[in-house]
């Protein structure tokens, strides 16, 4: 029999086949049997240089038109094949959507920022404060004028702090909040200010955006023993009700005289930790930096321009403070940014 007989031979089997496969798998033995390195047709083909030289023109071009008809009738039988099996299976496995799953997940919950902002909230309104809420996107007269900020002071750089026009910013801080505050409300005035603000910071401790808590109160005879007994009574409940703080001297541009609060750290005694090693939260140090403070400074006073609020009548304290931070201090969290990353393995450790 001649070479190009057996080859339409062979073309004519594998076609028959092929029409008659019910399965992409049926379909791939058929692929291995007729066009595999150990298939017939293949060898065939790497013969052709063993023939003679006149027979070899009329083979090689047999066996190369009969490999690419049967390449093409394998690929167009398993679009075929392979879309009915599809859709049998979509059949076989066919869900519904609106049934819960298995198991069934949980109900979300606060993030561990909101939990702390609503815990700030419910802790100063138990101390008779009003919450309030102020504009993100302020003046630069309320977001620093008014708080007797120096001109030349570094947070009113373009570097520091986002511009949405010359004189208009995102706010640094809820502090300008204490100037609208006082405008629209007579004394005596106790409230808290909680909200998003804004700083061009971004590393472990940093973010461009991030939450703070302002507070103010402003009467008679407010004096900085006020102050400390509304922070400790702040400190013992949110951090544990053996919590001391101390108050250490700083510099704020809107509190004269101004504080730093520590709170005394609760991972610890003494500074360490019973193994003797420095405990890894205070860096040995038993005290924990939390917030800033002081009485309101005069010019503050003077800066909402009504005799209700001379300073010569009245005086106050504010203290502002990071929901971050002491999200941070109360649960153990090491980096700012795993607030923002979405992981749900942090997040549903506080739900």
């Amino acid at each position: 029999m001649a070479v190009t007989d057996r080859i339409t031979e062979i073309q004519a089997e594998a076609e028959q086949a092929i029409a008659a496969a019910g399965s992409t798998a049926e379909l791939e033995e058929l692929r291995v049997r007729f066009l595999g390195r150990k298939a017939e047709l293949p060898n065939l083909l790497r013969g052709v240089a063993d023939l003679p030289p006149a027979e070899r023109g009329a083979v090689g071009k047999a066996a190369n038109m009969a490999r690419q008809a049967l390449e093409g009738l394998i690929a167009q039988r398993e679009e075929a094949l392979a879309g009915a099996e599809l859709d049998a299976q979509l059949e076989r496995d066919r869900v519904d959507i609106t049934l819960p799953g298995t198991p069934a997940q949980p109900v979300g919950s606060l993030h561990v920022l909101h939990q702390t902002w609503r815990e700030l909230e419910d802790v100063f309104l138990g101390l008779g404060f009003t919450v309030m809420d102020g504009p993100e996107v302020e003046t630069v007269h309320y977001n620093f004028d008014a708080l007797n900020h120096d001109p030349q002071h570094p947070a009113r750089a373009w570097t520091d702090t986002f511009y949405v026009a010359d004189d208009v910013v995102l706010r640094t801080h809820t502090s300008p909040m204490q100037v609208r505050a006082m405008e629209a409300h007579p004394p005596p005035l106790y409230v808290v200010i909680p909200g998003r603000v804004y700083r061009r910071d971004h590393d472990a401790t940093h973010l461009p955006q991030f939450h703070q808590v302002e507070g103010l109160a402003v009467d008679e005879d407010i004096t900085l023993a006020d102050l400390k007994g509304t922070l400790l009574s702040f400190a013992r409940t949110v951090f544990g009700d053996e919590r001391q703080i101390r108050l250490r001297p700083h510099f704020f541009p809107f509190t004269e005289p101004s504080v730093e609060i520590d709170v005394s750290c609760s991972n610890c005694k003494g500074g360490s930790m019973k193994d003797g090693s420095r405990c890894p939260v205070c860096k040995g140090t038993t005290w924990l930096e939390i917030l800033g403070a002081g009485m309101v400074d005069p010019n503050v006073l003077r800066a909402v321009g009504a005799d209700a609020y001379d300073p010569d009548k009245v005086q106050g304290f504010a203290f502002g403070m990071g929901i971050e931070r002491i999200a941070m201090l109360k649960h153990g969290i090491p980096d700012l940014r795993l607030y923002i990353e979405n992981d749900v393995r942090f997040l549903e450790q506080f739900g």
